[in-house]
């Protein structure tokens, strides 16, 4: 096995708001999913202002570790070259916000430019046969 697994879905459980909210609290750890070409741009420049997506939307879209399944499946699927990078919430200060989004959950989501040094890892993640982004299996 490779260490990496295929999410099961993003099918929402009754509890799935107050279960990801605290599970991102608990573990202090937030993820963000984009490409390795956004990923190597934010390492060169220092910085990253995020996706289209995100400037659209005016903050950096973040996940806890129980919303990557869902995120995965939503947005990145049959996307290649990806990358997961996990940060500690805690150093991302005053400037990371949890605020409602899909179906009601809370989500982290950065109000300043992500800054590639304060990545505790960033690791590729492949696709499956399927186009499911296929995640770490410890994040399951």
């Amino acid at each position: 096995m490779n260490g990496f697994c295929r999410p099961r879905g993003s099918a929402h459980k009754s509890n799935e708001r107050k279960s990801d909210h605290m599970t991102g609290l608990q573990s202090g750890i937030v993820y963000k999913i984009l490409t390795g070409a956004e990923w190597r741009a934010a390492q060169d420049r220092g910085t990253w202002a995020g996706s289209a997506d995100d400037a659209r939307d005016g903050y950096i879209h973040l996940s806890s570790a129980g919303q990557l399944a869902g995120t995965a499946a939503k947005y990145f699927r049959n996307t290649h070259d990806l990358m997961l990078v996990a940060l500690e919430a805690e150093r991302l200060g005053a400037d990371l916000k949890w605020e409602a989004s899909r179906g009601g959950a809370l989500f982290p989501h950065l109000y300043a430019p992500l800054v590639p040094t304060l990545a505790l890892w960033a690791r590729p993640l492949p696709l499956a046969e399927d186009g499911m982004p296929m995640l770490p299996a410890e994040l399951l």
